[in-house]
C-alpha cells in the first residue's frame, strides 16, 4: 500500500487525476485502525482495480479536516481524481463492511 504524502485537497485531486483509488485514513495510535490494518492486504487482492493509499491522520490532519473526515479508519474512494464514495465514521469496520462498501461503488 503506497503512503500519501502531506497535501491539501487540491493536490490530493490532482495526484488522483489517472485511476482508481481508495483512501485508508488511518493512524497508529487507533486501535479501531490496527484492528483492519491485517485485513486490507486481503481487501487489496479482492480489489485490483483500485490502488489503495494509506494516508496518515496526524500527519494529513488539514487534508482530513477539508474532506470532513473526522473519525478514523475511514475510508474515501476517487475516480479519476472524482470523489464516488465514502465510508467515513469513527466506528470500527470488519473486512466484510469495507468489501460491501467497495461492491458498492458505482462502476465506469
Amino acid at each position: 500500500m503506497e503512503e500519501l504524502p502531506i497535501m491539501n485537497q487540491d493536490q490530493l485531486e490532482a495526484h488522483l487525476q489517472d485511476g482508481k483509488y481508495i483512501l485508508f485514513f488511518t493512524a497508529g495510535w487507533c486501535p479501531d485502525c490496527n484492528f483492519i490494518k491485517p485485513f486490507m492486504p486481503l481487501i487489496e487482492k479482492d480489489f485490483p482495480e483500485y490502488t489503495f493509499i494509506k494516508v496518515d491522520r496526524d500527519d494529513n490532519i488539514d487534508l482530513c479536516k477539508e474532506l470532513d473526515v473526522f473519525g478514523i479508519p475511514s475510508f474515501i474512494a476517487y475516480d479519476h481524481g472524482t470523489e464516488i464514495g465514502r465510508l467515513v465514521n469513527k466506528a470500527r469496520k470488519t473486512q466484510a463492511e469495507v468489501e460491501t462498501f467497495i461492491e458498492s461503488l458505482p462502476a465506469k
